[in-house]
């Protein structure tokens, strides 16, 4: 029996945050180490990334403060974090080209989204830079201005 080749992606959870606070420069996809609990939980689209962030150390990506929650159907929930430290697979010279740059260019290590592509659960990270407020309220002005030209328009075919 042939496994299936459709590639679908489903998208389970986005960091929005993350476009308003970061100038966002690459980004990568990796896979992430779960557990299976985790993953089912995941699957139900319990999942939160707002206050999450990579980290290089020793050779490792790690993915900390991204919540998880609880499995609701299982039996083993003793002793369950549903914010711990997670290892991402990348290629090591992906990790190292990523640990370059956080160190050297001032760059940050930020997850954008939590998809599941085929049967694996993927992680959408981006090498980023910090907005200053008054960037942030330049971007804010811009998304607003585009609103207005659009609703004009809407109202202008009408």
């Amino acid at each position: 029996m042939k496994k299936p080749t459709d590639k679908s992606i489903k998208v389970v959870a986005s960091n929005r945050q993350a476009y308003h606070d970061y100038f966002v420069q690459e980004s990568y996809e990796a896979g992430i180490v779960l557990t299976g609990n985790e993953v089912k939980s995941v699957r139900e689209g319990r999942v939160n990334l707002k206050d999450s962030y990579i980290l290089v150390k020793d050779g490792e990506a790690l993915l900390l403060n991204m919540h998880i929650s609880k499995y609701g159907h299982s039996a083993n929930v003793s002793k369950y974090d549903p914010t711990r430290t997670r290892k991402l697979l990348l290629h090591k010279s992906e990790i190292l080209k990523l640990a370059s740059r956080v160190q050297r260019d001032g760059f940050t290590l930020v997850p954008l989204k939590l998809y599941i592509k085929g049967r694996f659960v993927k992680l959408e990270l981006a090498v980023a830079r910090g907005k200053k407020l008054y960037d942030k309220r330049e971007s804010e002005r811009a998304r607003q201005l585009e609103h207005e030209a659009r609703a004009a328009i809407k109202n202008r075919l009408r």
